[in-house]
């Protein structure tokens, strides 16, 4: 089961995470998202569990609760949405002839 981890403190990190949820099951994999130009935390991530029943477990006890100062918000995870490749924006100079 994929899970969805949002508000996790920036200070956390993909271990302490997966030790948390390795409370309630076998943790496959823990990943918290990072900036691609901070290279810092964005705050949420992903965490997928071995089992769907460890991992409707993790997320009833772990939503809303206290780690390392801040409530997480825990979901299941929903696949990702397919979006249109971005253009460049702006204009071209030939735009407003």
């Amino acid at each position: 089961m994929n899970i969805y981890v949002a508000n996790i403190p920036w200070k956390a990190s993909e271990d302490q995470l997966k030790e948390l949820f390795g409370q309630y099951g076998d943790v496959a994999s823990a990943k918290i998202i990072m900036d691609k130009v901070t290279q810092r935390s964005r705050g949420f991530g992903f965490v997928e569990m071995s089992d769907d029943n460890s991992g409707k477990n993790a997320i009833n006890e772990l939503n809303g609760r206290d780690f390392l100062g801040k409530n997480l918000v825990v979901n299941e995870a929903r696949p990702r949405e397919e979006r249109p490749a971005r253009s460049g924006g702006g204009y071209r100079r030939n735009d407003f002839n």
